[in-house]
């Protein structure tokens, strides 16, 4: 009987040690596909103190209320952080080109400007003021 006992119990500890080593392998298959399925990465840079810089020039020649300059420099500077994170959220790497030698990095300021304009362009359509 105790012979028995131990060959049953030798028995699931291999059968318990295949299973885990066949999960193991899965695993690893997955996660190699994953790795190897992996879009690649993309660096792009945007000149976002020239950008913040222009705005800031324009709001300076016009003739406004200085709250109201604050609050369309705020809402700006909200649409511009937000912007270059959905730029980031696509696999893409993107870096600010004041900070960086970029070499030959493609320059994507102007798809900055573009989603910065529609988000504020949002905004005031929300808030049902006219564009």
């Amino acid at each position: 009987m105790p012979d028995q006992l131990h060959t049953s119990h030798s028995l699931a500890l291999k059968l318990l040690a295949t299973a885990a080593l066949v999960a193991a392998l899965l695993w690893g298959a997955w996660i190699t596909r994953e790795v190897a399925s992996s879009p690649e990465q993309r660096i792009v840079t945007v000149r976002l103190a020239k950008t913040i810089g222009s705005f800031v020039e324009e709001a300076a020649r016009a003739d406004a209320d200085p709250a109201a300059v604050q609050a369309a420099s705020l809402a700006y500077l909200k649409a511009a952080e937000s912007a270059v994170a959905e730029m980031g959220n696509d696999g893409r790497v993107v870096l600010m080109a004041e900070a960086v030698l970029a070499g030959a990095a493609e320059d994507a300021t102007p798809e900055l400007e573009r989603r910065i304009a529609d988000k504020l362009e949002a905004r005031t359509i929300e808030e049902g003021e006219q564009p």
